[in-house]
């Protein structure tokens, strides 16, 4: 297969590692040599500094890119309130539009050789009255990366996602699996059912680490074929 030159990370809910995935991502692909960006399009639940707006998430994509971006262009659209970002949007006035999304996309596709784009909450999340977070990336036109936080009831929300995302017309390049809770029960008869359901590979396992080791989970993923000519 052709290189890619970017990937959409989505996850089976909030909360299941969606930026720990993408990080140890960034920097597998940063010590393969590659000049690596991330991107959080939308963002609720921010903080403020000074007149602007920050997301953590966001900020530790930035942080963790292989050159210096303004905070804008890898976040624009960031919400105070956390909660749906489509409501979030409305309580401050403003409204989420694919096509600055696009715009900002399209600005790091001119600065990197690879984009990862983290997406917001799940699949099927409303960015506004018409869009969802799934025409985001049809628009983007990026294949898709499915983080699966491995915990009760995660075979549903997995199974579901993988479905839709196929429905979408989009293309799901593989899976994650993130141990979103230590103790999780029968761990490896999860993952076993999730490689022969999901119809794409297992891209790694990522463990339970309380903590911000985020260069160790380099090691966690096979992304070899992501780099074939």
């Amino acid at each position: 297969m052709a290189r890619m030159k970017g990937v959409f990370v989505t996850g089976t809910d909030t909360g299941v590692g969606k930026t720990r995935v993408s990080l140890g991502i960034i920097e597998n692909l940063k010590e393969r040599g590659l000049r690596v960006v991330g991107m959080k399009p939308v963002a609720s639940g921010c903080y403020r500094e000074g007149s602007s707006l920050r997301n953590q998430d966001a900020v530790l994509l930035q942080t963790h890119s292989s050159i210096n971006v303004d905070y804008s262009t890898v976040n624009p659209y960031a919400f105070e309130p956390a909660v749906s970002p489509h409501i979030a949007a409305r309580r401050q006035g403003d409204k989420i539009r694919l096509e600055k999304v696009v715009d900002r996309f399209r600005i790091l596709q001119e600065l990197a050789e690879f984009v990862l784009v983290e997406g917001v909450g799940g699949w099927q999340v409303p960015l506004n009255s018409n869009d969802r977070l799934s025409d985001m990336v049809g628009v983007l036109g990026l294949p898709v990366v499915l983080v699966v936080g491995l915990r009760l009831g995660c075979l549903n929300h997995a199974f579901l996602t993988s479905s839709a995302i196929e429905r979408s017309g989009c293309t799901l390049a593989g899976w994650v699996g993130n141990l979103a809770e230590p103790g999780f029960d029968c761990l490896e008869e999860n993952m076993e059912s999730l490689r022969q359901e999901i119809p794409a590979p297992c891209l790694g396992f990522v463990p339970f680490i309380d903590g911000p080791q985020r260069a160790a989970l380099s090691g966690c993923f096979e992304l070899d074929h992501w780099l074939q000519d």
